[in-house]
């Protein structure tokens, strides 16, 4: 059974995340988003999948570039770790050491764009879109900015 690791960061892009929610029982599956206190009931829900990077926010930025460092090692314990075979992600800063190190390491990277955005690219988008394996839009429009993606239709 593939092994497939869920990342995203906290709020609208984890809720996109567990649209998912489905695919879970078809996959040896595990969930990595930030900790804070609106996900760690998580852990309960989905026990023994989910793991923790640590919340930052860019507003803050020296202190976030402390966590960010933090964060890339951990992903890495993580990715070491869980070994996925897969890495799904709708973003964002949370999610890219760990699409990084997945292509580094080998494995497959999906990418699902924010359905937030109908006409503009996200930064994590755009960071992600030369190493992603598959590039899923939720609008068409999408496509003239990403022209190799497909369009995947809303999660929602």
């Amino acid at each position: 059974m593939k092994k497939v690791m869920f990342i995203s960061s906290t709020g609208g892009h984890l809720s996109e995340l567990l649209q998912l929610k489905p695919l879970f029982d078809e996959y040896d599956y595990c969930l990595v988003t930030e900790k804070t206190k609106s996900t760690i009931a998580l852990s309960e829900k989905y026990a023994g999948k989910t793991h923790y990077l640590v919340y930052g926010t860019k507003s803050h930025l020296f202190p976030y570039l402390f966590k960010f460092s933090f964060n890339i090692l951990k992903s890495l314990f993580l990715m070491i770790k869980i070994k996925p075979d897969v890495v799904v992600t709708t973003g964002t800063h949370t999610a890219v050491p760990m699409c990084f190190l997945a292509k580094l390491l080998g494995k497959k990277v999906i990418y699902i764009e924010t359905f937030a955005n109908r006409k503009t690219k996200t930064k994590t988008g755009s960071l992600i879109y030369p190493i992603a394996d598959v590039f899923i839009v939720q609008w068409e429009s999408m496509l003239e900015l990403y022209p190799k993606a497909v369009f995947g239709g809303w999660i929602y």
